[in-house]
């Protein structure tokens, strides 16, 4: 028998141990007992980081969906699968149970194929958080099509470079979005995108917001008339252990978006396992993760993992603050909700605006609180710890990414001793390893060095979408034989983990990791700007915010530098999202460049954190001279 729930230290150790020691034996177990298939697997583990390789359960067959809804329809058929709570907190909760998920899902399935969608074709999924966006994964996983969800705060740009990146064939979305007190045109969005995008060939609209849009003829179709008279069955399309289920795009610190590849069951696995552990989920419980699904977050604990476990997932449409900063723990107080997961950004939003908004709350029911998107800072922890826990619901501070597809370091609550800051140790089956510029591992404890996986684990994402080499350039370059995350990492006296940061060129502002170099290519578009470049500071909110160094072109010195600066942000906002607008921006007569012509970021980014005297030798640099210079103009800026 398989260690499914691990409920104490001891127990993670065993189980841990288990997984380095016989990882195919381990995910066998798991695999066999606690999921449903079509055909078993020929062999657990196929690998080899130098292609890199990797497979998992190859020749077993299954659809995901049944696993996620089909199979719990006998015991749970009227229990609650997602409870929708709206943007309107007078607007009624919607509880949607197994049994009408299961029927939503089918339906929405016949209009899929109806639509001429195959088993392999690329679906873009551009909606707010409504059921239809959780109906939509699902519909697509049934029928086989590879769904791309997009966030829908990017730009039309940014969806369209998406959309061309996969060859999407259809776009969903609707007619608009709520959020807080605004509504936001994401069809208008959709049609700008589709100027350019040759390969979808429909749109289906989700109404919302109830407001006049186009619909192109021969394109464009409302949704819910075609679900109206849809059949509510479906028999799931079998599918390959590695048949591709989604894209899903992350910001590459160089060029365009990486389309990160998600395989069928070793995925289905993992985010399930972690789901049960990471939040010690029971049948009653309510869990609540407050992230999109346009991120990985909501795709595998808001969809995949808590309905592969027959939870009860809440799926919120609006933001911490409408009508108030009141409004989290409201839903908390009146759905009852066990596991809370958010992010550090909203941590500290929350608590910038004091307790007094928790006071008339009821929190009681909390028994898990978690973390995710970036670390979190100290006095932050204590504050959720204090005040939302009540320092009795421990902290799961969970580190993972896109790329890894589930949570890979992490406390397992009333297992763990949590420490501030610390992602602490790493979960069951994921082998980490810290490295040295030299390559060399460090294998003591109190080290600092590049975080790297040795080993594959079920959820990693098997490629780049349409570049294979970009990804083994990416993830397997550095170090031999090694997945590199990107991120930096020190290991303390007890072996315990603390992400430090990307090594790379990628920002992490409010949980989202942005790429500096597309922000750089659109500030330089701007007519009046010769060169930019970006680095992260440290804010208070949002963890990281960005600044911009930007010299002008002599045709811009005239200009006015506050309106200068509005017009680079609205280009910004335009070319990628409002999300990777820049804080600060300043305006310097040159940037710092070694012989080579690389702009010395590092440099910067401690300008920007007001670190002057750390800047090391800048001897060597073409330009020395020019640091001083910007040195005092940053004094005028902070």
């Amino acid at each position: 028998m398989s260690q499914y729930h691990i409920k104490n230290f001891e127990e993670y150790f065993q189980v841990y141990k288990k997984s380095i020691n016989q990882p195919e034996i381990f995910w066998e177990e798991i695999a066999e007992e606690h999921f449903v298939w079509h055909k078993k697997w020929d062999s657990v583990l196929e690998w080899d980081f130098s292609k890199p390789e990797v497979k998992w359960f190859e020749g077993a067959q299954l659809n995901i969906t049944e696993n996620c809804l089909d199979r719990h329809l006998a015991n749970r058929g009227i229990k609650t699968a997602i409870l929708f709570e709206p943007n309107d907190p007078n607007e009624d909760a919607e509880h949607i149970t197994y049994k009408q998920l299961h029927a939503r899902v089918c339906k929405f399935a016949n209009v899929l194929k109806d639509q001429g969608i195959q088993k392999g074709d690329r679906v873009c999924i551009y909606l707010p958080m409504i059921p239809e966006l959780t109906v939509s994964v699902l519909a697509c996983a049934r029928i086989g099509a590879i769904h791309s969800v997009v966030f829908a705060g990017f730009s039309s740009s940014a969806l369209s470079s998406r959309i061309n990146d996969c060859d999407a064939k259809m776009v969903i979305t609707s007619d608009g979005a709520y959020r807080g007190a605004k509504t936001i045109d994401l069809k208008g969005i959709v049609d700008e995108a589709l100027e350019d995008c040759e390969s979808v060939k429909t749109v289906l609209v989700a109404k919302r917001i109830q407001s006049d849009i186009n619909m192109k003829a021969g394109r464009d179709q409302w949704l819910q008339p075609l679900l109206d008279e849809a059949y509510q069955d479906f028999k799931a399309e079998v599918m390959e252990a590695e048949d591709p289920l989604f894209i899903l795009y992350t910001s590459g610190s160089t060029g365009k978006p990486k389309g990160m590849l998600h395989t069928t069951a070793g995925y289905m696995i993992y985010t399930a396992y972690t789901f049960k552990n990471v939040f010690q989920y029971t049948e009653d419980d309510i869990y609540w993760c407050t992230a999109d699904i346009g991120w990985i977050t909501g795709h595998s604990y808001i969809v995949y993992g808590p309905l592969a476990n027959g939870a009860t997932s809440v799926m919120f449409e609006g933001v911490p603050s409408h009508p108030d900063y009141g409004r989290f723990w409201d839903i908390v107080q009146k759905h009852k909700v066990n596991q809370f997961y958010t992010a550090p950004t909203a941590i500290r939003a929350l608590a910038k605006q004091g307790t007094s908004w928790l006071k008339d709350y009821d929190l009681s029911t909390l028994k898990i609180l978690g973390t995710v998107g970036e670390p979190i800072n100290e006095e932050a922890w204590h504050w959720y710890n204090d005040n939302v826990g009540n320092n009795k619901s421990p902290i799961v501070d969970t580190w993972w990414q896109t790329e890894t597809g589930g949570i890979m370091i992490t406390p397992i609550p009333y297992a763990t001793p949590t420490k501030p800051t610390y992602a602490t140790l790493p979960f069951i089956g994921i082998q980490p390893a810290l490295m040295d510029e030299n390559s060399k591992e460090l294998t003591e404890n109190q080290v600092q060095g590049r975080l790297c996986i040795k080993f594959p684990w079920p959820s990693m994402a098997r490629t780049i979408w349409g570049n294979h080499e970009r990804y083994r350039d990416t993830y397997f370059s550095a170090f031999k034989n090694m997945y590199f995350t990107g991120d930096g990492a020190l290991r303390d006296e007890v072996g315990y983990y603390r992400i430090t940061g990307r090594v790379d060129d990628v920002i992490i502002v409010s949980g989202h990791n942005l790429g500096t170099a597309p922000i750089e290519d659109a500030i330089n578009e701007h007519q009046a700007v010769a060169e930019s470049a970006i680095v992260g500071f440290p804010h208070d909110i949002k963890g990281n915010a960005l600044y911009g160094y930007v010299t002008l072109k002599d045709s811009g010195e005239s200009r006015n530098h506050d309106n200068l600066r509005k017009e680079i942000n609205q280009l910004i906002t335009d070319r990628i999202g409002p999300i990777a607008k820049l804080e600060k921006i300043q305006f310097s007569a040159g940037l710092p460049k070694t012989r080579s012509g690389k702009i010395m970021r590092r440099i910067l980014r401690k300008i920007a954190c007001q670190e002057t005297d750390q800047l090391g030798d800048i001897s060597t640099l073409l330009n020395p001279e020019v640091v001083e210079s910007i040195i005092e103009e940053s004094k005028a800026i902070l």
